[in-house]
């Protein structure tokens, strides 16, 4: 083998052994806080649980918070359910996504609520914020592709920036999941409270074409949490 190609899978081999190593602490720690019900892991549990050594997890990761947000993108891999998902028209495809990314949370809601305290408790120690700058570029990257495909479906007119537009729903989103992570919103209300949240932004900029599109996912989310739509449990 010449001294290039050998040294190529030399590299090859670790990065793969790192990456192994990599995912093993990650399934340690998801398992340890299923366990548990904490997220106040020691490096030290996770290592022996990952049969690791004690300085694998600060190489790798750096913080225990940061083991925790790998923990959060582990888990939810919408990247590839994304790619799979078939709807009707590009309208459809974004409640279609907004309905997968929430599914996580109401199939695992204990787990859920116990990362994003955790995360949230901690959110002043860096400033990676409650996700790495990876995987917000890869979520941002997405949602602007499907109010861009709408955009240009002639579904949504372009009288806001569509980085603004995502903008908006981002905060409709993230502010549901604060106030359902201290426990103000049911989780059997939380993925209609977005989504209706986003149907009545969406339909702010819907064309004569798209508002009926909006409109069916609109009522949707509506019969989900009843005539009455929010309780005054659910209000701050």
């Amino acid at each position: 083998m010449a001294p290039a190609a050998a040294l190529a899978g030399a590299a090859g081999r670790r990065a793969q052994a790192m990456a192994d190593r990599r995912q093993r602490i990650v399934r340690a720690a998801r398992d340890l806080i299923r366990e548990t019900g904490e997220t106040d892991l020691s490096m030290r549990a996770l290592a022996q649980r990952a049969g690791v050594s004690l300085a694998t997890p600060y190489n790798l990761f750096g913080s225990k918070r940061a083991v925790m947000l790998a923990v959060l993108e582990d888990e939810r891999d919408f990247a590839e359910r994304f790619r799979e998902l078939d709807a009707p028209d590009s309208i459809a495809r974004i409640f279609a996504a907004h309905d997968l990314a929430f599914s996580y949370y109401a199939a695992d809601p204990d787990f859920y609520r116990t990362l994003w305290r955790a995360l949230l408790d901690s959110s002043g120690v860096d400033s990676t914020g409650l996700a790495s700058p990876e995987r917000v570029r890869q979520v941002r990257a997405i949602w602007r592709a499907l109010l861009e495909a709408a955009v240009r479906d002639g579904l949504l007119a372009p009288v806001v920036p569509v980085e603004t537009l995502q903008a908006i729903l981002s905060q409709v989103s993230g502010g549901a999941l604060l106030f359902w992570t201290m426990g103000g919103l049911p989780t059997e209300r939380l993925s209609a409270s977005v989504g209706l949240g986003y149907a009545l932004a969406l339909g702010g900029v819907a064309t004569p074409a798209g508002a009926p599109l909006v409109r069916d996912h609109l009522e949707r989310y509506r019969a989900v949490l009843g005539p009455a739509g929010a309780s005054e449990a659910d209000l701050p």
